[in-house]
């Protein structure tokens, strides 16, 4: 099917001075028949459950995950299997082949925002507008489709659990500009209008609350031969919030007049003013990411019991590891003739 997509919003808008309005947006967007992936030659998966164990991997934590494996667990010593408990290699129902991605359009997709503004409309040189949304984007994995890459569903078998909040979800949003043109001076001060007149200063201010990430797990722990679509056991896709974002850009603008035909124009920007350290997680193109686990295939023994692999977790889950742009700043100069 072809994907579609339904929107509706509404606003209410009101003058409340003198140039200045205030409005009120509703905003829903709603998309169905969007094209994810899956993994169709996997047999049918079994719970299985593995002991967690410290970063070291030598300290059992006292805990486990259970996970959807699609491999089974063999308990003979054999030449493949000399210290058992071993996980076997995976059985596909078409032993021939290997993954078969299915692209289907089965996904959807729901957008739900309100915003409030404030727009003073330009008057004696002055322009203002403040804004701030909330919103909330889910859906059920219709991101999961990049193309050269193996499906990111975590099991074809239960497409439903990929619903989560989406990459692009940002619950808050704050918005300030302004911008203002100096003329204080005019006629009969000629000579203090040259210095302080035809100035103009402009700056937006933008804060954005954390974007959701995903809690990925290496080593491939439900055995799909697919090392890109495990999640920690127990949360959803997306289910963690990374770190709020904020920044403020300022923009200086002198004109000097020659002639009236003739100017130049000395313009200063500053972006990230005030140098706030924007830290973040990895970006890849299903999104945030950060790595809460490993999972190692190797016999141990948690409580007595027999393992054939278990889980190590790291020391910097949750933690940023890379950074947005520092403070930049930026001359130019433009003659205009």
């Amino acid at each position: 099917m072809t994907p579609r997509v339904q929107q509706a919003n509404v606003t209410l808008e009101k003058e409340v001075a003198s140039h200045t309005t205030v409005a009120v947006s509703v905003l829903t967007v709603h998309g169905e028949h969007l094209i994810r992936a899956l993994d169709v030659n996997l047999p049918e998966p079994i719970a299985s459950t593995y002991p967690i164990f410290d970063s070291t991997g030598s300290i059992f934590t006292g805990g486990y995950y259970t996970v959807d494996s699609f491999a089974t667990w063999q308990f003979t010593k054999s030449l493949t299997c000399p210290w058992p408990p071993c996980i076997n290699p995976l059985g596909r129902p078409i032993a021939q082949l290997g993954a078969i991605d299915e692209f289907q359009s089965a996904a959807s997709s729901y957008y739900n925002g309100a915003t409030v503004s404030i727009n003073r409309r330009v008057a004696r040189g002055s322009y203002l507008r403040f804004s701030y949304t909330y919103a909330h984007a889910i859906d059920d994995g219709q991101d999961a489709l990049v193309a050269g890459q193996p499906a990111t569903v975590q099991n074809s078998y239960v497409p439903s659990a990929e619903r989560g909040p989406s990459v692009t979800d940002q619950r808050q949003r704050l918005v300030a500009a302004f911008s203002t043109e100096l003329h204080p001076f005019h006629r009969g001060h000629e000579f203090l209008g040259r210095a302080f007149n035809d100035w103009k200063i402009s700056s937006v201010v933008n804060y954005g609350s954390g974007r959701p990430f995903n809690a990925t797990v290496s080593g491939d722990p439900n055995q799909d031969s697919n090392d890109l679509n495990d999640r920690l056991p127990g949360y959803s896709r997306n289910a963690f919030t990374g770190p709020d974002y904020a920044t403020a850009d300022l923009r200086v603008t002198r004109t000097i007049r020659f002639h009236e035909r003739y100017k130049l124009n000395l313009v200063a920007e500053s972006f990230n003013l005030f140098n706030r350290d924007n830290q973040r997680l990895t970006i890849t193109s299903n999104g945030l990411v950060s790595s809460a686990s490993t999972f190692v295939q190797n016999s141990v023994t948690a409580n007595i019991a027999p393992y054939p692999g278990y889980y190590e977790l790291p020391n910097n889950f949750m933690k940023p590891n890379a950074a947005y742009a520092p403070r930049q700043i930026q001359l130019s100069m433009k003659f205009i003739f």
